[in-house]
């Protein structure tokens, strides 16, 4: 059963931890100018910093005064001290205004929609929902990153389809709205560019799970937008950032009261991830999977996600009646495959030659993975004994694949875009010993000793009766102000 939570406002300005030192501010709410080291030592030591010293230290970011190491030490220290609301708001509004504002024609105002998730395993809803929101008639600048830590990246998928560009202008990306309905971009120089940098630093270095600094990271994409409604996809379970349920809600309490006080109607959706989402994980392979439900098929708990997402989309912003209406017309647009014909439209509108996105969206799953780039061999793992699968481990499967090239342990870093893996079963199904259960793809050595037990183990098998796998979709927050559009 979903759970919805209808919060007052009151109950979402609680500050978190950060404490009060010698360095408290004095009556009138302000200190002297203070350089940037002097910055990181007050939030080391749990100050509260001003909205001007927290936009000092977003301006250093972009100009390039702010070395790496500090904008390190700084990532830090807000990991380990937190911010309150008003400091998160503020940071927030920093990195917004840190580039160029989108502008829309009015008439758009109420289909200006978008849905952000917080980084999973599989996860490749962005890729189906964009299109899918645009067939419903929304438009949608989709805003979205890469890879962090051992959860993919929207925007690395799709640069595993040659000549998908991510880089578009505030003007490239009106006339993507105007002609497709939805685009799917990149930080920028001109888009919230101190994001793009902070964004990469946290990837390297641990401070990925700092609710101010995720918090501050999406919304300021989102607020420069001019949206009518926004969703966040939470994750929490074994390999979402934040494992504990309570964890994710709080960061789904402060996304949602953050957005109020900039004025952004938010929903935070809490979704499991303990196992994958659908069957595939890896750049061309979650692609392939995307497509696969633009063609109204593909793994029940990726479309049952889609679809739920998009229905609360479409009623948050006024475009449907209910949730569940919103979630029927996202499906018959999965369905009738408009949303796959709007696909199509933005490969070629974002710089993919039209010849390849017209074979990626009408070709078979074999011809299309000829298209993409591959990984040069496959091993598959087979089930140890007879079970019901229980689970399957989405992060060590994640880690693995992370070290065999699919994710980052540097900025900048390549990553080989073939390599991934195939889930052969599914989460309740009855196994007979020697089943194979998973297919990986590999673009180097085979896999190791310890790689090879680090998988196996991420197939729990049981003496359970095999069942229907639930919804990962189990929570929704809601501020009690936002609920009527």
């Amino acid at each position: 059963m979903v759970r919805t939570l209808l919060l007052p406002l009151a109950t979402l300005l609680l500050p978190t931890h950060t404490s009060a030192t010698s360095d408290a501010l004095p009556e009138g709410g302000s200190r002297e100018p203070k350089q940037l080291p002097d910055l990181i030592r007050l939030k080391r030591d749990g100050s509260h910093l001003t909205e001007a010293e927290i936009r000092s230290f977003v301006h250093a970011v972009v100009d390039g005064s702010a070395q790496d190491v500090q904008i390190g030490a700084m990532l830090m220290a807000i990991q380990l001290q937190g911010m309150d609301l008003e400091e998160t708001s503020a940071l927030t509004r920093a990195l917004a205004e840190s580039g160029q504002q989108l502008e829309w024609p009015k008439a758009w105002h109420q289909q200006l929609v978008d849905k952000h998730s917080t980084g999973g395993v599989g996860d490749k809803v962005s890729l189906v929902l964009a299109p899918a929101l645009a067939a419903c008639g929304c438009k949608v600048p989709m805003i979205s990153g890469r890879g962090l830590g051992h959860t993919g990246g929207t925007l690395d998928k799709l640069e595993s389809i040659p000549g998908f560009n991510v880089i578009q202008s505030p003007e490239q990306m009106l006339l993507l709205l105007e002609q497709v309905g939805c685009c799917i971009v990149s930080q920028s120089e001109k888009l919230v560019p101190a994001d793009g940098i902070l964004y990469a630093a946290r990837d390297v270095t641990a401070t990925v799970d700092s609710v101010p600094l995720i918090t501050a990271s999406i919304l300021s994409k989102k607020a420069v937008e001019g949206l009518s409604a926004l969703v966040v996809d939470v994750k929490f379970g074994g390999a979402a950032v934040f494992p504990d349920q309570e964890q994710a809600r709080e960061l789904a309490r402060t996304l949602v009261g953050v957005g109020e006080g900039l004025g952004l109607r938010v929903a935070a959706a809490l979704t499991a991830m303990d196992n994958p989402l659908g069957r595939s994980v890896g750049h061309t392979l979650e692609v392939e999977e995307a497509l696969l439900c633009l063609d109204g098929a593909g793994p029940p708990d990726l479309r049952d996600l889609v679809t739920r997402l998009g229905g609360v989309l479409l009623w948050l912003s006024g475009q449907a009646e209910t949730q569940d209406q919103g979630a029927t017309r996202v499906a018959a647009a999965l369905d009738d495959r408009s949303a796959l014909g709007r696909f199509e439209r933005m490969l070629m509108a974002q710089g993919v030659n039209p010849g390849l996105a017209r074979a990626l969206c009408s070709g078979s799953p074999t011809q299309r993975r000829q298209l993409l780039p591959r990984a040069r061999k496959q091993e598959e793992l087979r089930a140890p004994s007879d079970g019901t699968v229980e689970r399957i481990l989405a992060l060590p499967l994640a880690l693995v694949l992370h070290e065999l090239g699919a994710g980052r342990s540097r900025a900048g870093q390549q990553l080989k875009l073939g390599v991934g893996a195939e889930l052969l079963v599914d989460v309740g199904q009855r196994l007979c010993r020697g089943t194979p259960w998973l297919r990986v793809h590999l673009d180097g050595p085979a896999l190791s000793c310890p790689q090879r037990r680090a998988l196996q183990g991420a197939l729990v098998l049981s003496d359970l009766e095999p069942f229907t796998a639930p919804s990962p979709f189990t929570e929704l927050v809601l501020p009690l102000m936002s609920v009527q559009p």
